[in-house]
C-alpha cells in the first residue's frame, strides 16, 4: 500500500464501487473493496513489476485482535461474539480496527478477513475470499421465516443487535455495487427463507441496487425496508432502535411494477369515485358515451372535409363555457391565426375566417372571450412536429399550464414526421406513448385520426366508417378509450343531407354503447354544428 499521505476517496475504475478508492498524495491509488485488487504504487513503494502489481496486496488472513464490544457503535460483546469479529486498540486505548471473518461456504473454514481503518473508515481485504458467501452467512441457519440483507458489516452487525440478536442477518462483500452478482451466487441459498427483507442505504448507490435485484427472488418473498436515516449502524447510533423496528416490519412485500395487491385498492376507488363525467355539447352522444372524463383518449377520425375540425372547436369553446381547466391545442395543419380565428368564430356564431373586411376593433370582443380568458395555449409547431417534441409539450401544457383537456389534429402528420418509414410501426409507437402520458398526467386527450381509403364506397360519399378502417394500426382503436366517427355524403344532391354529418360511436370503453349518436348539421351562416333529427328519416329524394 501507498506510503503518501491520505487525501480522499474517489470511485474505484476496476470495481466500480463508489468511494473505496483511496488517493495519496505520492500519485498512489489503491482500492480498499474486498473483493478489488486495483492498486497504484505511489513513488515511495518499491518498484514492482507488471505481474507482482496484480496480485492482491495481502494473501495472509488478518484477524488480530480480541472480541469485544464496539461501544461507538453501540455493538455489544455478545453481537461480535455471534459474527466473530475481533477488534484491536491504540495505545491510549481506543479501537483502531475492526477485523470481520469471511468462511469458507463447503469447509466452514476462515479464509478470508476485512480490516476496517477506524479513523480513515478504509478497508483492505487478506486472505482468499473464493466461495466465501455473505458476511455473516456461517452463522445462519440457511432456512427460516426472515433473512435481513445490507450492505455492509457494521449494518448487519446494528440490525442484529436492534432485533435482540433473534433474525439471521448477512450483508454484502462489497458494498451495492457487487449485489446483483453476489445475490445471483447466492440465490438457491436465499430461497430457503420464507422472506428476504432488504435493508440497503438509503441513498442513491442503495437504490440503484435494490432496482438491479428486485426481480431475482421468487414471488412475494422479497421486502423492501425503507429508512428514514442513512443505513442501520445509523439508526442503531441515533437511538432509533423502535423507529428501525417500525420501518422493518412495516415494510411491503415488492410486487413488479402494475401489480397491486387488492387490499391496497380502496384510495384508487375512491378518487376514481370523485372524477366527474364532463359532457359533450350534443345530446345524443351523451346518451352513448355519458360524456368524457380524465385520463381518457379520445379518438376523432373521418374522411376528408368531414368537419373534424369544427367538431373539435365546438367541443373546445363548451369546455370553456362548462368547465375550470385550461386548453391545449396542438393544430398541425393549420397556423395559429387560423386557430385562433376558428375558435373565435365558434363564439361570434361566425364564420370569422371568411370575413376578410372585419375589422380588428370588431374582432377584438371574440378575442377576448375566448383566447383572452387565459385558458387556452396554442403550440407554435411549424418545423418541430417530431414525436419526442410534441409529446414533451402535451406533458408541459398538462403539468406546467394544468391544461386538464389537450386537442392533438391530428395524427398522420405527427407520424409523417417519424425517421423510420413504416407507418404502422410508427403509430403504434405514437400512440402508446399518448396513452402512457394520458395514464401520466390524467387529461383527457381528443385525437384526430384519418381513415384509410375505402375500397368501395368513399367516406366523402357517406360510407358508413368501422374501426378496422383507422389508418395504419389496430393501436389506435386498442388504446384509445373511445372512437367517435363522422359520415357524411358531401356530393348528395339534397342539401340538409349534404351538410348533415352522422356522428358514429365505434368504441365505447366506458359504457360499451356504440352505433350512431346524433347528427350536426352545419350552418353556412353561422359557421356552427347544430344537432338535428336524422334528416334521411322522411326525406324525400
Amino acid at each position: 500500500m501507498s506510503v503518501g499521505k491520505f487525501l480522499r476517496h474517489e470511485g474505484c475504475p476496476k470495481c466500480n464501487s463508489s468511494d473505496s478508492l483511496a488517493i495519496y498524495d505520492d500519485g498512489g491509488e489503491h482500492c480498499f473493496s474486498s473483493l478489488c485488487d486495483y492498486h497504484v504504487f505511489g513513488t515511495g513503494e518499491e518498484e514492482m513489476t507488471v505481474q507482482q502489481a496484480k496480485q492482491p496486496i495481502n494473501k495472509s488472513i488478518d484477524m488480530g485482535g480480541v472480541v469485544a464490544a464496539i461501544p461507538k457503535r453501540k455493538i455489544s460483546k455478545e453481537t461480535c461474539v455471534h459474527f466473530g469479529v475481533t477488534v484491536e486498540y491504540t495505545p491510549t486505548g481506543d479501537i483502531s480496527k475492526h477485523h470481520y471473518p469471511y468462511y469458507n461456504l463447503e469447509t466452514g473454514e476462515l479464509t478470508a478477513s476485512k480490516v476496517r481503518q477506524v479513523e480513515t473508515k478504509n478497508f483492505f481485504a487478506t486472505g482468499n475470499f473464493t466461495n466465501t458467501g455473505f458476511f455473516g452467512q456461517n452463522v445462519c441457519r440457511g432456512r427460516g421465516k426472515f433473512l435481513t440483507i445490507t450492505e455492509g458489516e457494521l449494518d448487519a452487525m446494528s440490525v442484529y443487535e436492534m432485533f435482540g440478536k433473534q433474525f439471521d442477518v448477512v450483508s454484502l462483500k462489497n458494498g451495492a455495487s457487487s449485489a446483483e452478482k453476489e445475490i445471483k451466487e447466492n440465490l438457491e441459498w436465499l430461497e430457503g427463507y420464507d422472506n428476504i427483507v432488504l435493508c440497503f442505504d438509503n441513498d442513491k448507490a442503495g437504490q440503484a441496487a435494490i432496482d438491479k435485484v428486485k426481480d431475482i427472488f421468487s414471488p412475494n418473498k422479497l421486502k423492501i425496508c425503507k429508512l428514514p436515516l442513512k443505513d442501520a449502524s445509523d439508526m442503531l447510533m441515533a437511538n432509533r432502535v423502535k423507529d428501525f423496528t417500525g420501518a422493518w416490519w412495516d415494510a411491503k412485500v415488492y410486487r413488479p411494477d402494475g401489480i397491486v395487491a387488492g387490499k391496497d385498492t380502496w384510495e384508487a376507488l375512491v378518487k376514481k369515485r370523485q372524477v366527474k363525467s364532463t359532457p359533450y355539447p350534443w345530446q345524443g352522444l351523451n346518451e352513448l358515451t355519458r360524456g368524457h372524463r380524465p385520463y381518457e383518449l379520445v379518438t376523432i377520425t373521418s374522411g376528408s372535409g368531414m368537419g373534424k375540425s369544427q367538431f373539435i372547436r365546438e367541443i373546445e369553446f363548451d369546455l370553456l363555457q362548462r368547465c375550470q381547466g385550461n386548453i391545449g391545442v396542438l393544430a398541425l395543419e393549420e397556423d395559429m391565426a387560423r386557430t385562433t380565428l376558428g375558435i373565435m368564430s365558434v363564439a361570434a356564431n361566425r364564420p370569422l375566417h371568411l370575413e376578410e373586411d372585419t375589422s380588428i376593433e370588431e374582432l377584438r370582443p371574440f378575442w377576448e372571450a375566448t383566447l383572452g380568458t387565459d385558458r387556452y395555449y396554442l403550440f407554435d409547431h411549424w418545423g418541430s412536429t417530431s414525436a419526442d417534441n410534441l409529446l414533451s409539450r402535451v406533458r408541459f401544457m398538462s403539468k406546467a399550464l394544468d391544461c386538464r383537456y389537450v386537442i392533438l389534429d391530428h395524427l398522420a402528420i405527427v407520424v409523417s414526421s417519424q425517421e423510420h418509414g413504416d407507418e404502422r410501426k410508427a403509430i403504434d409507437e405514437i400512440m402508446t406513448r399518448l396513452r402512457t402520458l394520458v395514464a401520466e398526467t390524467g387529461i383527457t386527450l381528443f385525437l384526430v385520426s384519418h381513415l384509410k381509403r375505402s375500397q368501395g364506397k368513399a367516406h366523402e360519399d357517406g360510407a358508413q366508417i368501422s374501426l378496422g378502417e383507422l389508418r395504419g394500426s389496430q393501436a389506435i382503436a386498442q388504446l384509445s378509450d373511445i372512437v367517435i366517427g363522422m359520415e357524411r355524403d358531401q356530393q348528395h344532391e339534397n342539401e340538409d343531407i349534404r351538410n348533415t354529418t352522422t356522428v358514429r360511436v365505434l368504441k365505447n370503453r366506458y359504457s360499451g354503447e356504440t352505433g350512431p349518436a346524433c347528427w350536426l348539421q352545419y350552418d353556412k351562416q353561422t359557421g356552427r354544428m347544430t344537432e338535428v333529427a336524422n334528416p334521411e328519416i322522411g326525406a324525400d329524394f
